[in-house]
């Protein structure tokens, strides 16, 4: 299995900008739900707070989206689409074959907020990072909740899956990386048996079963190259506790690469690593900012 990238020629096209009402819909229904200040800073950042909670307050009127008000945040809004805007943005192009989950409450909104705020907090730093590096990653280059099938029925849901574009001259480079993104929620041990369900979608091939071998198309390699033509990076985003506390959970990371004889495989073969926000934030993800997790000096993610 190979990790290696895609390098093409540099052909930069215009293409047709869609109005911003159409890109908060589409945001919203990717991101599943986003505060005035991260969609101001994903979509306008050079212009007016104005600019975005003007349309966003129209869409409200019209019943596609509505907000919960953040606690001690200054009143702060998070919005999200609401069954009318699900509605409508499933058929966008970009959106095909996302399922649609409108929130049918600004309760219902409240226990969604924390961890899915802090993944697209992971998402606008990458953002952010690839607009002053002349990187191609934009607000639809990032897909919360992603499922892949494991073998016995299970399945692996990953915070995040990237799309990537580095830039330099002539040539682009298309990386792809699966992103976990920890709060401290969980148990540093659940952390780490991440994982292993990593390399399980990794090795994992599934076998024809209930037709005839003769009428069953073979199957073709593991069951991510439906969807990758190389297996993406696999990043830990961290934050929610102190520096010491993220810095065992990295370490545990690190300890299951070394004990899981099948993850310690996957290490060699994929590039891993983990980071904390509040550093990608500061210093880009570009930055010397993450450990990797097979072991080595820090780095930026780009070159683990």
């Amino acid at each position: 299995m190979t990790t290696a990238s895609e390098t093409t020629p540099s052909g930069r096209a215009p293409c047709p900008i869609e109005p911003l009402p159409h890109q908060l819909l589409a945001v919203l229904g990717q991101h599943r739900m986003a505060t005035t200040n991260q969609l101001h800073e994903l979509l306008r950042p050079a212009a007016a707070r104005q600019t975005v909670s003007a349309p966003l307050n129209k869409l409200r009127r019209d019943g596609l989206v509505d907000y919960t008000v953040l606690p001690r945040s200054n009143r702060s809004r998070a919005w999200y689409l609401t069954s009318e805007g699900a509605r409508l943005t499933k058929d966008f192009p970009s959106l095909r074959g996302r399922p649609a989950y409108p929130i049918n409450s600004a309760t219902a909104a409240s226990m969604k907020t924390p961890h899915t705020l802090t993944v697209l907090r992971s998402h606008l730093a990458f953002v952010a990072d690839a607009r002053h590096r002349g990187d191609e990653h934009g607000h639809l280059d990032w897909t919360p909740e992603v499922s892949h099938p494991l073998s016995d029925g299970e399945r692996i849901i990953t915070d995040a899956v990237m799309h990537y574009t580095v830039v330099e001259g002539e040539e682009r480079t298309k990386l792809r990386a699966f992103v976990e993104v920890d709060r401290a929620t969980m148990g540093s041990e659940r952390l780490a048996s991440k994982l292993i369900e990593y390399a399980r979608l990794w090795s994992y091939e599934p076998q024809p079963v209930g037709r005839p071998r003769s009428r069953q198309p073979a199957a073709v390699g593991a069951v991510w190259l439906r969807w990758y033509p190389v297996f993406p990076r696999v990043l830990f985003v961290l934050t929610g506790a102190s520096r010491y506390v993220l810095g065992n959970r990295i370490s545990d990371l690190q300890a299951m690469v070394v004990e899981h004889p099948l993850v310690g495989t996957l290490a060699r073969q994929v590039p891993m690593g983990a980071a904390v926000l509040e550093d990608l934030e500061d210093r880009g993800p570009t930055g010397d900012v993450w450990v990797p997790l097979a072991g080595g000096d820090w780095r930026p993610w780009t070159e683990l």
